[in-house]
């Protein structure tokens, strides 16, 4: 029996390892990772239109509008490899984008299975990003930067929890802990949804 396809997105603030345990689940599962920040620099570095448009406004120092966003993700979610689910990690970023996904998805018959939300507190997630900066010499991650990142963060994609929320969709992990618990933590969530991993990891 061929296994249900799995379309998930994790979000959790800067910190909070998401990135990490996103490419654990997507290893799993057999389903890839869309990532807007993977997706924009594909097509920068393909020199595809969409590319062309993103490193235009990159340039010019502001941020790429929603509805370029979701063009982005679309056509990454349109290739065969997402056909069989997929794992969203950094969109959708506001209630905007929401909407925008919920109409594409819609579109083809499909709607997230899963919201895996890591929970970390304020403190923690600050504490990881400073020794981030210390071992990698990250000039982006200064206090100033992080408290800004987590600020918008609490004010944009928190709320948008509470809409999937209301679809019984959410999974808050705790995201405290060395990586290997927090990963059987999300396993045994998605376990109780219906869903094995098809891999051992």
């Amino acid at each position: 029996m061929m296994a249900r396809p799995l379309r998930l997105l994790i979000v959790g603030p800067q910190g909070s390892g998401k990135g990490t345990q996103g490419a654990r689940i997507a290893e799993a599962f057999g389903i890839p990772v869309v990532s807007t920040g993977d997706v924009f620099r594909a097509n920068v570095a393909g020199g595809t239109e969409l590319g062309l448009q993103v490193q235009e406004i990159i340039d010019a120092g502001r941020l790429v509008p929603d509805e370029l966003t979701g063009a982005v993700v679309r056509d990454r979610l349109s290739k065969e490899d997402a056909a069989d689910g997929f794992l969203l990690d950094g969109y959708p970023r506001n209630l905007s984008q929401v909407m925008n996904l919920d109409e594409f998805l819609e579109g083809r018959g499909e709607s997230l299975d899963a919201v895996l939300a890591l929970v970390v507190p304020r403190e923690e997630s600050m504490l990881r990003l400073r020794k981030r900066a210390q071992e990698q010499g990250r000039a982006d991650d200064t206090e100033e930067a992080i408290a800004q990142r987590l600020a918008i963060y609490e004010s944009e994609t928190a709320p948008i929890l509470g809409v999937y929320g209301t679809r019984g969709i959410v999974d808050e992990i705790d995201g405290v802990g060395s990586l290997d618990e927090v990963t059987v933590r999300i396993f045994a969530a998605l376990e109780v949804r219906g869903f094995a991993r098809s891999a051992a990891v």
